[in-house]
């Protein structure tokens, strides 16, 4: 009778796990460290004060424990707590002042407000592209969908953007007739909210809807699309015919 053979022996755990290694990606992108520093380096072109602050925020907290430390008699361990302090103090310092520096660099470009209102964090549904645009003026009308119901916010100076922003209302109210619709203004004009209050703003609202809501208001939202292009007055390109002439080449 034949001798079934022995199975193949499996692979020791070490060649496995040299395998598993050789599968994974090597990392791409810079580090974190190169990040920070290029942050920095971006938020002082907009605001050269930030050494400064960050200087102070390094120092002040280290001093602080220190003269804790000395007055106890633990000066080496405060010493070390102070060193912590210090670093996320900075790291605080420098997260704010980029921040700031972001929406003054962005403050007055054609829509800065719908690059301040996608920071907004899970649960709001932001529209990529405006729902409504002037191309003589290039004020815009974005739209954004949370918890609140429906918000319009314009982009561009009071004056100008007033109709624009009644006109989106009035559009959207059509297709939305029991969820509650708001309007903001961005700018810097009376009554309007500045770029960098502008996501708190919008988050402050009272929550009126529940996420199902929410979810058939988006629903609904695809009926009206987004913006339409301008068309002429005087020019109804339902009833506009071609030129026979030109089709037959003549």
């Amino acid at each position: 009778m034949a001798r079934r053979a022995d199975p193949a022996p499996s692979p020791a755990p070490a060649e496995g796990r040299r395998r598993g290694l050789s599968r994974r990606k090597p990392r791409t992108g810079p580090g974190r460290l190169a990040q920070m520093r290029e942050v920095y380096r971006m938020t002082a072109r907009v605001d050269p004060s930030i050494r400064w602050w960050m200087l102070g925020a390094l120092v002040v907290p280290f001093v602080v424990f220190e003269v804790i430390g000395l007055i106890t008699g633990h000066w080496i361990y405060f010493g070390i707590i102070g060193l912590l302090f210090s670093v996320l103090a900075a790291l605080f310092v420098l997260a704010r002042r980029a921040e700031t520096a972001a929406y003054k660099s962005l403050e007055g470009q054609p829509g800065a407000a719908g690059a301040a209102l996608r920071t907004l964090r899970r649960g709001w549904l932001v529209e990529e592209e405006p729902v409504a645009i002037d191309p003589r003026t290039r004020d815009v009308v974005f739209r954004v969908v949370g918890r609140p119901g429906v918000i319009l916010v314009s982009d561009g100076p009071a004056p100008r953007v007033t109709r624009l922003l009644e006109d989106e209302r009035r559009r959207t109210a059509r297709v939305l007739r029991d969820v509650p619709l708001h309007t903001v203004q961005c700018g810097r004009g009376e009554g309007q909210v500045p770029l960098p209050k502008l996501p708190r703003k919008v988050q402050r609202l009272e929550r009126k809807l529940t996420k199902q809501e929410v979810a058939e208001v988006t629903k609904r939202l695809k009926a009206l699309g987004g913006v339409r292009p301008p068309i002429p007055k005087g020019i109804d390109p339902f009833r506009a015919r071609p030129d026979r002439r030109a089709v037959r080449g003549r």
